[in-house]
């Protein structure tokens, strides 16, 4: 039984004030970016206005660029092809940049209650479920809702 407890949670259909509330209020003091491009049609979610409304609520931000989803894995996703962005998304955590970025956010989340950020609002679509499950199968996951 592992004593790691990780947050998730998706900002599809929410605003940045509703998604900082729901960080505030869980305990998350650090978002972990798992997206491979951190931009965002959603105002405030591209990474450089996000990561100043974090820091204004005491929140760190952390990109992790290798755990995010290639091109096709997320044009799988859109698509509904849940099996071909699991197969494809499981190759990509077998780069050695994802190897370590993998470890370096298990880290990050032992010194501190942080979440793993998408913008897929249902983790079951998403694929910070298929990496928690991949590297951290032990740990509790809440997943948030903005």
């Amino acid at each position: 039984m592992s004593s790691l407890k990780i947050f998730t949670i998706g900002y599809e259909g929410t605003t940045v004030p509703e998604f900082i509330a729901a960080l505030t209020k869980a305990g998350v003091e650090r978002v972990i970016d798992v997206r491979a491009l951190p931009l965002s049609r959603r105002p405030g979610f591209s990474k450089s206005p996000l990561r100043a409304a974090l820091d204004e609520a005491g929140i760190e931000y952390v990109h992790l660029k290798a755990l995010g989803t290639p091109s096709e894995g997320r044009s799988a996703a859109r698509a509904g092809r849940h099996e071909e962005l699991e197969r494809i998304y499981a190759g990509q955590l077998e780069l050695p940049e994802a190897i370590g970025q993998s470890a370096e956010m298990l880290e990050l989340a032992r010194e501190r209650p942080s979440a793993l950020l998408c913008m897929e609002r249902e983790p079951a679509h998403c694929h910070r479920t298929l990496l928690l499950d991949a590297v951290a199968p032990d740990a509790e996951v809440v997943h948030l809702y903005a």
